[in-house]
């Protein structure tokens, strides 16, 4: 069993932190006072026995989506089990693939209803949901690896802009890939999506059978994990140039096709010092586009 739901105001005193179990979300609300306060309660409400709600349904959750899978009851696992579904014809992919975004999708979405913002985002991990009145702008900066927070680029998403959901994919995270991926940041119009294209587009970077790239059963690391037997990258060791465009090559041409099919509206990749993005005026990098690979 988990602890109970803890809630609490950041020092900035802006911020509002949602922990429960796995879930760690990092609320921000703008607007009256009074609209900010019923929007934070409004969160705290519906965050208290969300987890237990994913809980009751987590043995579907973890099982791969199929043509004649049965749909979730719950909205949040609903929401998951739609953003994975268009992959599900190609490749093995559950519900949990979406979960970190499905989740803040739903905490900002009664935000939302219970009062008139601005702005606001949930962030549940770096998978971010997003509400932005007219006017209203975000910039978010694109880091090189989950776990080296330094950024090789930024993006700047207006109200008029299709996005309202960020996620970021990649070996070194909190979650397994099956790529080599670094980082794989995907803009799209909902979260839950951004959050399995994301996954979906990280373990597209790869380069089957390399003798630098150490993978693992992810039942060997995490007896429970969703992914089975299925293999998961542990290290990636140093690679030649040409290798690393090899595999980035394969990761954008993953995103320009769920682009063209209209489930995401941008993406960037980074892999050993080499970042490539979609093209798109909403990202913008920071560094060269090529720098010295590294181990």
């Amino acid at each position: 069993m988990f602890e109970p739901p803890a809630a609490r105001l950041l020092p900035d005193g802006r911020r509002l932190h949602l922990q429960q179990g796995p879930i760690d979300l990092v609320v921000e609300a703008t607007g009256p006072a009074d609209a900010v306060e019923a929007a934070y309660r409004a969160a705290m409400a519906r965050f208290d026995g969300l987890l237990a709600e994913l809980c009751d349904e987590l043995a579907l959750l973890r099982s791969p989506v199929r043509a004649i899978s049965p749909v979730p009851a719950g909205p949040v696992a609903r929401r998951m089990h739609e953003a994975v579904a268009p992959f599900a014809a190609e490749i093995f992919i559950t519900p949990m693939a979406a979960v970190a975004g499905a989740v803040a999708q739903e905490i900002l979405g009664v935000m939302v209803a219970a009062a008139p913002l601005s702005r606001a985002y949930v962030n549940n991990g770096g998978d971010i949901a997003l509400h932005l009145a007219p006017g209203e702008q975000f910039r978010i900066g694109l880091v090189e690896r989950p776990d080296r927070p330094s950024l090789f680029a930024t993006a700047s998403i207006a109200a008029s802009d299709p996005v309202r959901g960020i996620a970021t994919s990649g070996y070194p995270g909190r979650s397994f890939s099956r790529g080599i991926a670094e980082a794989v940041t995907v803009l799209a119009a909902t979260a839950a999506m951004a959050d399995a294209a994301a996954t979906v587009i990280a373990n597209a970077v790869d380069l089957p059978g390399h003798p630098a790239i150490e993978r693992l059963p992810a039942n060997a690391i995490q007896a429970d994990s969703d992914l089975g037997a299925l293999l998961v990258t542990r290290h990636v060791g140093r690679l030649s140039e040409a290798e690393i465009e090899t595999a980035l090559a394969a990761g954008l041409r993953r995103a320009q096709a769920l682009q063209g099919a209209g489930l995401i509206v941008a993406a960037a990749m980074h892999l050993q010092g080499v970042s490539r993005t979609l093209a798109t005026p909403m990202i913008v990098q920071e560094e060269p586009k090529r720098r010295p690979a590294r181990a």
